[in-house]
This record gives C-alpha cells, structure tokens and sequence, in this order.
C-alpha cells in the first residue's frame, strides 16, 4: 500500500516459536491456542491465503486483521478487510493495522506483521498532494 509506513515484521519470532515446537521445548497447546473469538473471525471475516500452516501442514493459514487508532472511533479494534484498508487509509490521517495468522484446523494463530497506514495529514491541512485533508 502506497501509505504504509512503520512496518514491524515478526517473521523472526514465528520462526523461533516455531523451531522452538519442533526441538520439544515448547509443546503444541502453547502454540495452538487460539481465543474463540480469532477463529471466529478467522471463519467469517479472515482471507485465506495459500500458505499451510507450520504446525499442522493440513490447513491453509487465514489472515485476520484488526485496525486501531485514535481517529477510528468505534472501528477502532475491529476485523477489516485488505479492500476496506485502502479505502480507509485515503479517509484517516493515521491508524494501526495488525495481521494475524490463525489455523482454523490446529488454532495456530500468530502475530505476522503490523504498520501504520493512513494520509499522514492532519485534518483541514494541505497534503503533498495539495489536496485538502478532509475533517472527520
């Protein structure tokens, strides 16, 4: 996304829990455990994604992502989509947006990737665009 900044990979962290799992210091309950609430909304609100899941390698990964921010309001916390991103990100100055995978099958779930989107331009002021930010 063209406004994506302070980006914040936990690839290195996933792959340490994960080696962690399989060298037998961490057991698969302390992986597996995703809240009910992520895998709901991993069933009716996540995008699959092509990727099998490193514990159980029989399901596909869903992404889940959340949005917050002080501008947000009550959209603040909630489940949003990768379209519903762009849109909000022409419409708030600045919110952040957290991805989380989660296995559907093994409740896997794991924090991969959070940034900050949003036009970086205070309300009523002028953006590098010359374009007016609008109020909200």
């Amino acid at each position: 996304m063209w406004s994506q900044r302070g980006v914040v990979d936990y690839g290195l962290a996933k792959r340490a829990t994960v080696q962690s799992l399989r060298s037998g210091r961490t057991t698969r309950n302390d992986v597996c455990d995703a809240h009910p609430y992520l895998l709901r909304a991993a069933r009716h609100h996540g995008e699959p994604t092509k990727r099998p899941c490193p514990v159980c390698e029989r399901h596909n990964v869903t992404h889940v992502t959340y949005v917050y921010g002080d501008q947000l309001g009550r959209s603040a916390g909630r489940v949003k989509t990768s379209s519903d991103l762009v849109e909000m990100a022409r419409e708030y100055q600045e919110f952040r947006v957290y991805v989380v995978e989660v296995c559907q099958g093994c409740s896997w779930n794991h924090l991969t990737v959070s940034f900050v989107l949003g036009t970086d331009t205070p309300p009523g002021s002028t953006g590098a665009d010359g374009r007016t930010a609008e109020k909200t």
